[in-house]
């Protein structure tokens, strides 16, 4: 199908859409196995989800559907079949709500169609909702063209400080990356999955083809990493880190260009950079640069490659055990409350 995405003050642009989102995946499904999630796929015709169920106390279970599902949007009845088969497997596992995350643009026949199939927007998203897509399409030059002359410079600094990047081949150099990641959450101030998570991914995807882990070093030394994913004519830009050491050398603009044209030599037509602060265009414009907390800190490097920003429906919750439910969302706020200091 095609979305379209409203970006602030900009005008709206149409991004084709695939028919699944890679976090609707088997794949995925199996690989959040390894860390304390039941993956159950669900299908019906056209129409399918991967549902995520995370244990919780006296036998509840929390339902997760991550960029999905795959449904008919346009279509009440055929959607309305899918929720109640849903509501079937959730029930089945005791679940306190389904949180469903779409890969659907924010419009209002969205928040429309969500609401009268009984969803209430989440006060608890799991992904960002704002992101920036890189087109693909045309020539490497054509790419590099589109983005802001500073970007691009900084790409080409890097080759000329002696910065190498290629593909990790050796568990030496995936440790490199694990470490880097380490180092970046500590500088950055966000949180990072354990070492293992990292090793997972990369074992789960890579040998499918749809997942390459660049490093870019100088003189043997890590100085940054990007691990991406592909799906379709999709990539994203899920992890990266960076070393706090010879940062004059820009080797996070090398690792990045590195995997966007991996992605591109296979057949990706878009690269989503994963994640900004979210407000509008000119919000974003306007405090980039006096603002480093959370997404706020890499906000400066992704708006410099020339993607176009996009907004999602966000997160909705159907709710089926109203009491625990609020009770889950109270120990949310809290918790964020007491991280926020």
């Amino acid at each position: 199908m095609e979305a379209l995405y409203t970006t602030g003050e900009c005008a709206p642009v149409i991004i084709a859409r695939m028919a699944a989102h890679i976090l609707q995946t088997t794949p995925w499904g199996q690989f959040k196995a390894n860390f304390g999630w039941t993956p159950e796929t669900l299908q019906l015709g056209a129409q399918n989800a991967l549902v995520l169920f995370r244990r919780l106390p006296l036998g509840f279970t929390l339902a997760y559907v991550p960029r999905g599902p795959q449904a008919q949007w346009e279509r009440p009845a055929e959607l309305r079949e899918l929720v109640t088969a849903l509501d079937q497997v959730c029930r089945r596992h005791r679940a306190i709500c389904l949180k469903f995350e779409p890969d659907l643009p924010d419009t209002i026949a969205h928040h429309q169609t969500l609401s009268a199939q009984g969803f209430r927007p989440s006060p608890h998203p799991v992904q960002p909702r704002r992101s920036i897509v890189i087109d693909l399409s045309g020539t490497e030059d054509e790419v590099l063209g589109r983005m802001k002359q500073k970007t691009r410079y900084n790409v080409r600094l890097a080759a000329k400080k002696d910065v190498t990047c290629a593909p990790v081949q050796t568990p030496e150099a995936l440790e490199k990356f694990v470490a880097l990641m380490t180092v970046t959450g500590a500088r950055d101030g966000f949180a990072v999955h354990s070492a293992d998570y990292y090793r997972q991914a990369y074992a789960q995807f890579h040998p499918l083809g749809q997942c390459e882990l660049f490093l870019a070093e100088y003189q043997g030394q890590p100085l940054a990493g990007v691990m991406a994913f592909l799906y379709g004519e999709w990539a994203w830009y899920f992890y990266g880190a960076s070393s706090d050491q010879e940062r004059q050398r820009m080797a996070p603009y090398l690792a990045q260009w590195e995997a966007m044209r991996w992605a591109k030599a296979r057949g990706a037509r878009y690269y989503d950079l994963w994640g900004v602060p979210d407000e509008d265009e000119a919000v974003l414009e306007a405090e980039f640069e006096n603002r480093h907390e959370g997404l706020w800190g890499v906000y400066r490097f992704k708006r410099g490659w020339g993607g176009q920003l996009t907004r999602t429906v966000g997160a909705w919750d159907r709710v089926y055990q109203p009491l625990l439910y609020q009770a889950y969302v109270w120990y949310l706020k809290r918790r964020q409350i007491t991280a926020e200091g």
